[in-house]
């Protein structure tokens, strides 16, 4: 296990020259003014497999600190090995416990990132089961007691209480919040918005043809793009029209999509990337891959900067909090941002088609060079320059600054 050690209606039209309506690329495109297709009377969208895998989220979040649970039920919780008849069924939702979708086989599994890097891909999913291990060895038996430096247990948190570890880190912060970029953003971005995955092995002569997958309504390409969608707003109430419920959908993108978007510093950004979900949609419709393609990067850069700006947030605010001698709320915000830090390895720079940090990188930010540098006991040692710096080396890549991140 690395870095813990111990421990209204919307229409965009865009117009292009029709000189040679043989050519797909000048195909005019028109966003529908909801996530909403059909071909003959009858939807093309579905990502039911998103929807699954973000519910299996949201019970692991919860079960992170049921103490009745035990290792068995979170380890299954994130791999789901034992579905469809197993012995062990942890999910409340008994649909989740017949399907044949788990968390863990989508982290740290994009083919852009890590289809011929699967080393680091398993040393990633190592870390999330070994998180999970200690959540269940060192903060359960420890729950009852009052965490000091070294020594895991509860903290006050205003009326709450806060659980951790030795070094007082929330395993279950750094979890999901870590998950929001190995699981949720890189299969998002990575994955289903990459070109070697869109186009595939026929599936730009398929959609041109319209030729569908067998059995289905939709063409490859379709449902490829929809899986994407289907990782941001796969659990909204309602799949087409999601921004009414925005924020209370999941507990992974969508969530802080919602509390990005309503920093007056970035507001609009959820619109940017819903109307952008559905230009690049009816692009693939309308067989037009350069503007899909240009969606497919504004999604890219939105999302990454998302991840990028609450990493800042939460750095920030435990530094305001570590001041104030508030170490509850600084250790459930650094909890927070560690996830977000170590989110950062999956963001996607549209420059070059690679992280905008680097794993080594990250593996500074969150280490002995970073949030655990300070001294032995982790952040009960952190400095408040410390985060300051790390803020300044997160804004520096992206077009914010650590101001306008902050609380």
């Amino acid at each position: 296990m690395r870095y813990l050690y111990l421990l209204p209606f919307v229409v965009v039209f865009i117009s292009c020259e029709k000189d040679d309506e043989s050519n797909p690329d000048v195909n005019p495109v028109t966003a529908p003014a909801t996530y909403s297709f059909d071909r003959s009377g009858t939807t093309t969208v579905f990502f039911d497999g998103q929807t699954e895998r973000l519910a299996m989220g949201g019970e692991l979040n919860s079960a992170m600190l049921d103490f009745n649970k035990s290792l068995t039920d979170l380890q299954e919780m994130f791999a789901n090995e034992d579905a469809n008849g197993g012995d062990v069924d942890p999910f409340t939702n008994a649909v989740l416990n017949t399907s044949s979708k788990s968390i863990r086989s989508k982290t740290a599994a994009s083919s852009l990132y890590f289809s011929t890097n699967s080393a680091e891909s398993a040393a990633i999913k190592s870390d999330f089961d070994g998180w999970i291990n200690s959540q269940v060895t060192e903060i359960f038996p420890n729950q009852g007691q009052t965490a000091s430096a070294g020594v895991p247990g509860q903290i006050a948190d205003g009326s709450s209480a806060r659980y951790v570890s030795a070094m007082g880190v929330e395993y279950n912060q750094a979890i999901i919040k870590g998950l929001i970029g190995a699981f949720t953003a890189d299969q998002l971005m990575n994955n289903y918005l990459d070109t070697t995955v869109l186009d595939g092995v026929n599936n730009r002569d398929d959609n041109n043809a319209e030729t569908l997958a067998s059995g289905k309504n939709y063409t490859v390409m379709e449902h490829k793009w929809d899986e994407a969608y289907g990782y941001l707003f796969g659990g909204a109430q309602d799949k087409e029209n999601p921004m009414n419920t925005l924020g209370s959908d999941d507990v992974f993108l969508n969530k802080y999509l919602k509390k990005v978007n309503g920093d007056s510093d970035f507001a609009g950004i959820a619109d940017d990337i819903f109307n952008a979900f559905k230009l690049g949609r009816a692009a693939i419709v309308a067989k037009n891959y350069n503007i899909r393609d240009n969606q497919a990067a504004i999604i890219r850069n939105k999302v990454s900067m998302l991840i990028a700006i609450r990493a800042v947030y939460y750095l920030q605010a435990g530094k305001i909090a570590l001041a104030n001698g508030d170490y509850g709320g600084a250790f459930h915000d650094l909890s927070e941002g560690y996830g977000f830090v170590y989110s950062l390895r999956f963001t996607h720079n549209t420059d070059n088609n690679r992280p905008y940090f680097s794993l080594s990188e990250v593996d500074d930010m969150l280490g002995q060079n970073g949030l655990m540098g300070d001294g032995p006991n982790g952040f009960w040692d952190l400095q408040s320059n410390t985060l300051d710096q790390i803020s300044q080396q997160i804004a520096d890549r992206f077009p914010f600054t650590v101001a306008q991140a902050a609380p």
